[in-house]
């Protein structure tokens, strides 16, 4: 699923769905840089990132893959 990850004015990072059309912050993530592993939003689903490089700049589009709490 595309999902866009974007930084606010104060640094917090947060995830928009466009087709759920759902924004969440993210307030976990499985490593330090983000990319390439787990982040758990605000409602508890957890995405799966793309590899990237940790200097990647925001916001910006990817193709993630959803693990759990996400119902269709």
């Amino acid at each position: 699923m595309k999902v866009i990850i974007r930084k606010d004015s104060k640094g917090a990072l947060s995830a928009y769905l466009p087709k759920k059309d759902l924004e969440e912050p993210i307030v976990a993530m499985a490593q330090p840089e983000m990319w390439g592993g787990l982040v758990t939003l605000a409602n508890g689903w957890q995405l799966e990132l793309p590899a990237m490089a940790d200097d990647t700049p925001l916001p910006i589009t990817v193709e993630a893959r959803r693990i759990t709490g996400v119902e269709e």
